[in-house]
């Protein structure tokens, strides 16, 4: 079968559109971000979003389905930083945090990597989570994601530094994982950072010198 259009034989070229579409679509995530923050989840609607990004309602269908998937894709946008398709596993940070082995540094680049994501979704957290307060299905369902995603991540923090001979001799692997677990919520830095007022960095450095404590062999 030929790959060639039907006018001159001239091969069909749709990177161009390919890269309108994508533009399309981080107008549209960031529109529905900006609004999400500004009014919340549920005040939000498709048509707002579509108005403020310049586009059709059915545009946003298309592409998002729902409201839900909308927001699914401005988190993981937001999460990521971009809308490359790299896992988040597969990123140099991470890669580096996978070669270390000495476990105080490990424990350093996790934080590293938490300070971005701090950084980029701390206007968001309190969005998603009065949303799933208030019982919204979409928030709800969001939630539970980040919760699932964040015990991956606890996990193979926990295990990354039992590999490396850095976790405390007397804590259970399980007791780690779950206190890991709970540190690493949104709740927290809702609490501290947006409540308590604290600044990012002083969060970002209380949470690195509590993990140390929690989990570490030889805490500094």
């Amino acid at each position: 079968m030929s790959d060639t259009g039907a006018q001159g034989g001239r091969r069909y070229d749709n990177s161009s559109r390919l890269v309108q579409a994508r533009a399309t679509r981080l107008r549209v995530i960031g529109a529905a971000r900006n609004l999400f923050v500004a009014q919340g989840y549920e005040s939000t609607t498709i048509a707002q979003v579509a108005r403020a990004a310049g586009v059709s309602v059915p545009t946003v269908q298309k592409v998002f389905g729902t409201k839900a998937g909308l927001a699914k894709a401005v988190y993981d946008v937001t999460l990521a930083g971009d809308d490359e398709p790299i896992p988040m596993g597969e990123r140099p940070v991470f890669e580096r945090l996978e070669a270390e082995t000495d476990p105080r540094e490990v424990l350093r680049l996790y934080t590293r990597i938490g300070h971005d994501l701090w950084s980029r979704l701390g206007d968001l957290f309190p969005v998603i989570l009065a949303g799933a307060m208030s019982g919204d299905d979409d928030l709800v369902a969001l939630r539970q994601t980040i919760a699932a995603e964040s015990r991956i991540g606890a996990r193979e923090l926990v295990d990354k530094l039992v590999a490396v001979g850095g976790l405390r001799p007397d804590l259970d692997r399980g007791d780690a994982i779950d206190a890991m677990w709970w540190l690493i919520q949104p709740e927290q830095y809702v609490v501290l950072v947006g409540q308590a007022g604290w600044s990012l960095d002083r969060f970002v450095a209380w949470f690195d010198a509590t993990a140390a404590r929690l989990l570490l062999a030889d805490p500094p």
